[in-house]
């Protein structure tokens, strides 16, 4: 069994992802991770990063199209991602689990959960949009 080793740095990493609600990109989490340690590199904050994905401790968001962005909210949840400005936020609704059961009826292996993403405009984009 191998064990890991503590790093204060990767426990940052983890505690500003549990506490952010802007679904950073490794860019963002590097800049604000250099405010406590300044001499971290983006290697290793990308090297974290995919190590608390693996682990299960982290959540990695893409879609497909920009930048991946991490969630530290480990809750079943589901995100909305802007088409103009790319911003991703969580959405307040009721969960979907249901559709598991709907995807495993014609299906011979095992559904063990799922992802959703849904795009559009966010608030800001659309009222703009509207305004012109």
């Amino acid at each position: 069994m191998t064990v890991t080793k503590f790093s204060k740095q990767r426990e940052s990493i983890k505690e500003y992802l549990i506490h952010t609600k802007e679904h950073p990109t490794a860019d963002m989490v590097y800049f604000n991770i250099r405010q406590k340690f300044p001499n971290i590199s983006l290697g290793t904050v990308y090297r974290n990063l995919n190590f608390l994905e693996e682990q299960g401790e982290i959540v990695r968001l893409t879609d497909g199209v920009g930048s991946d962005r991490f969630d530290g909210n480990l809750e079943p949840h589901y995100h909305f991602v802007c088409r103009k400005c790319k911003k991703f936020c969580d959405l307040e609704m009721n969960s979907l689990e249901h559709i598991n059961t709907l995807a495993a009826a014609n299906f011979r292996g095992k559904i063990e959960g799922h992802t959703t993403l849904f795009n559009g405009l966010c608030e800001e984009c659309f009222l703009d949009e509207k305004g012109k």
